[in-house]
């Protein structure tokens, strides 16, 4: 009985080690704070994420070296350019965050002032602030005005340019990875592992659907943003028992521009 017990824990412990292990995957980004200076945690929520038992930039390397013919770059003018629209548009976002401001105040110190008597020395050093406050708004509104003409003028040059180099490496792109499915399920089939895919939740979590072969697979994911994307492709080696946390943030995403 005493050898017939650690033989079969044995078992049991061996059997759990080659069952499905459990990845949880998270992913959160620093942003510019909306209602003050520095920065917040942002959960991305909604964003797909994959378990691939396989390097995947690698195979895309690899397929592009054999086509030949290499991918139609944006020049580097185009790229400045752009450069120039995400510059004029910040000044854009914080001017309307400064008119925004000033018309919160206002509301604010109007919304006080209705309570207060008119003779009392509060409301004369309140309406006092509200004045220069409201001497305020125009200006805000006029540069709010002026910084969005700037970044229109400036996007509306970049827009054709962009849609045209867009084009051109969807269709090169179509060409060099035409096989990319045939490959994808081969190497998958040499290896004997899994691929899956799960969705974040609302706070940039995706547990539950992420449950593998214990072996070496890569956590891939993307997030757009406005002129680029973030961009993960982390090697990770899944082993059994507790599950695997995995954190993707900008310190381990690669950014891409986007056209």
């Amino acid at each position: 009985m005493r050898r017939t017990l650690p033989f079969a824990l044995g078992l049991i412990l061996a059997a759990a080690a080659c069952g499905p292990a459990e990845v949880v995957v998270t992913m959160e980004i620093d942003v510019p704070n909306p209602e003050g200076d520095g920065t917040m945690q942002l959960a991305l929520s909604d964003i797909e994420v994959q378990l691939i038992p396989f390097d995947r930039d690698v195979l895309f390397d690899s397929m592009a070296t054999a086509y030949g013919t290499p991918e139609p770059e944006a020049p580097q003018e185009l790229l400045e350019q752009r450069a120039e629209v995400q510059a004029a548009q910040a000044e854009w976002d914080a001017a309307t965050q400064r008119w925004a401001t000033i018309r919160d105040t206002l509301q604010t110190l109007s919304e006080v002032l209705e309570t207060l008597n008119r003779g009392s020395g509060d409301y004369v050093v309140l309406f006092r602030e509200f004045n220069e406050w409201d001497g305020q708004l125009a200006a805000a509104e006029r540069q709010q005005e002026r910084t969005f003409a700037v970044f229109n003028e400036l996007q509306q040059g970049t827009i054709r340019a962009s849609d045209s180099i867009r084009v051109l490496q969807d269709n090169w792109a179509d060409d060099a990875f035409a096989d990319i499915g045939m490959v994808y399920t081969e190497k998958q089939r040499a290896l004997g592992l899994d691929w899956v895919v799960d969705t974040t939740d609302a706070n940039g979590i995706a547990r539950g659907g992420l449950k593998v072969k214990p072996g070496q697979y890569w956590v891939y994911a993307r997030y757009e943003m406005a002129y680029t994307e973030l961009y993960w492709n982390v090697p990770i080696t899944v082993e059994g028992g507790e599950p695997l946390t995995v954190t993707l943030t900008r310190s381990n995403a690669e950014e891409r521009p986007t056209l």
